[in-house]
């Protein structure tokens, strides 16, 4: 498959995601793999955790940024979830 088939794809076929996370997803406004690519894990984290304060938790970042990179989310290092953190507290200036 090309990488713009990929990029088609809706954003539950990410590793990574189960139907609640993608559903949470799709009610932000994210759909493809291409517009999650386009947002990034931070981003896309943020817009939902926006629409579900309590239904977002930091698992759902973990999965996404190491599904962006074909991952397993329990891969992700303590240093790349400080990073990760640290991304969203500077967003939020």
């Amino acid at each position: 498959m090309s990488w713009k088939q990929q990029n088609r794809l809706p954003v539950s076929a990410l590793r990574n995601l189960g139907p609640k996370s993608a559903m949470m997803l799709a009610e932000a406004g994210i759909g493809s793999l291409d517009e999650l690519r386009e947002l990034g894990a931070v981003k896309a984290y943020l817009r939902v955790k926006a629409l579900r304060p309590k239904g977002a938790s930091l698992n759902l970042l973990w999965a996404l940024a190491a599904g962006l990179e074909d991952r397993d989310w329990r891969d992700i290092t303590p240093e790349e979830k400080t990073s990760l953190r640290l991304e969203i507290r500077n967003l939020g200036r």
